[in-house]
């Protein structure tokens, strides 16, 4: 068992943290503190570098996005029982933005339009940090080639043009276009 500080550790001026640091090795105190650069392809670094300049610039509602969303990513990090791709990162935040879609539909309608025009706002924050959309003819064109082969039923054709989308579009497009091209077929 590790021996207790006398004094709370956030207290401590930095001489004795490294003191701490050093005396109680074995114990929790064996953080060190390493500059990360991430990689600009490493979302979940990105959310973390967005998070900790938002709380510098005492942002508090980018602090509180940011920490919702990173909170969600260790979330899907734990059911999953792995660490995330950027694609799977990118799936968490899509999830998020259609949350913050549903609650901007459910204030106005309940006349709320303070509480949607935040969730928009947090909306046009998230959104940057997906990839670009994919162009809608390039999604027609793959439920075409579906569609050519045979497959009639909405929920095969989206069984298959879906995985080939996957985190690059949204599934209500997707799901628009399908409808379109069974309906034009």
């Amino acid at each position: 068992m590790a021996a207790r500080l006398s004094r709370p550790l956030v207290s401590l001026d930095r001489a004795a943290y490294h003191y701490a640091l050093s005396r109680f090795a074995s114990s929790r105190l064996n953080a060190v503190e390493t500059k990360f650069v991430p990689t600009p392809n490493d979302l979940a670094a990105r959310l973390t570098l967005e998070l900790n300049t938002a709380r510098r610039a005492q942002d508090k509602t980018r602090t509180l996005l940011f920490g919702t969303v990173i909170s969600a990513v260790k979330n899907r990090e734990i059911e999953v029982d792995r660490g995330l791709s950027d694609d799977d990162v990118v799936e968490v935040i899509r999830k998020q933005i259609k949350t913050r879609r549903e609650s901007v539909e459910q204030y106005t309608k309940a006349g709320r339009q303070d509480l949607a025009d935040q969730e928009q706002a947090e909306i046009a924050v998230l959104e940057p940090l997906l990839p670009a959309a994919i162009d809608p003819a390039e999604i027609r064109q793959a439920v075409r080639e579906v569609v050519a082969g045979g497959t009639r039923d909405l929920g095969k054709v989206m069984g298959l043009v879906m995985p080939k989308f996957k985190g690059k579009a949204d599934g209500k497009v997707i799901n628009q276009i399908v409808r379109e091209e069974l309906q034009a077929g």
